[in-house]
C-alpha cells in the first residue's frame, strides 16, 4: 500500500467514525424529543386504574429508552419506534400530550387503522409489557408488582447482571 493510499483510507475511516457519531447524537436527540409522547401512549395503554401496574408506576418509558438504545438492540426497530412517535405527533398536529382521554383514544384508534400505526402500537405495547413483567434488575417491574398482579414470581434462574456487556 502506498503512503497516499494509506492516508486516503485512514481519512475515510476517520470520517466514517465521525459521521456515525453525529448520526447517533442526532438519533439520541430525536428519541429524547419523542419520549414524552411515547410515555403518554404507554400510560394510555396501561393507566393507573387498570388491573396491571401502570406504565408510569413501572417507569416503562425509561425501560423502553434503555432497551432500544442498548448496543445489542436492532437499529431499524429503534428507528421505527422513533419515527412512529413522530408520525403520531404529526397526525395529531403536536397536540397528543394535551388531549383528554377520549381524544387520545380516538387518535390512537385512527393510527391503529393504518398498517404502520398498528405495527408501531404493537411494538410500544410489547416494550411496555416487557417493562412491566421483566426482572426488576432491568429497572422496571418495581417491587415485582407486575409479577404479583398476575400471580407470578418471575423466572428462575434470575439474572445476576443487568445487561450483557458488548
Amino acid at each position: 500500500m502506498t503512503r497516499r493510499d494509506f492516508l486516503a483510507t485512514s481519512a475515510a475511516a476517520g470520517l466514517s467514525v465521525s459521521l456515525h457519531a453525529q448520526e447517533a447524537d442526532a438519533e439520541t436527540k430525536t428519541l429524547e424529543a419523542a419520549l414524552p409522547l411515547i410515555a403518554a401512549v404507554q400510560q394510555h395503554m396501561f393507566p393507573e386504574a387498570g388491573s396491571l401496574p401502570s406504565a408510569k408506576a413501572m417507569d416503562a418509558v425509561t425501560f423502553l429508552k434503555e432497551t432500544i438504545t442498548h448496543g445489542s438492540y436492532d437499529r431499524d426497530i429503534r428507528r421505527f419506534v422513533i419515527e412512529g412517535a413522530q408520525e403520531l405527533d404529526r397526525r395529531t398536529k403536536g397536540k397528543f400530550l394535551t388531549m383528554n382521554h377520549a381524544k387520545k383514544e380516538a387518535a390512537l384508534r385512527s393510527y391503529e387503522e393504518s398498517r404502520y400505526g398498528s405495527n408501531w402500537l404493537t411494538r410500544i405495547m410489547t416494550l411496555t409489557m416487557e417493562a412491566i413483567f421483566s426482572d426488576p434488575i432491568y429497572g422496571s417491574n418495581i417491587g415485582q408488582k407486575g409479577w404479583k398482579s398476575v400471580g407470578s414470581s418471575g423466572g428462575v434462574p434470575r439474572p445476576k447482571e443487568r445487561y450483557i456487556a458488548l
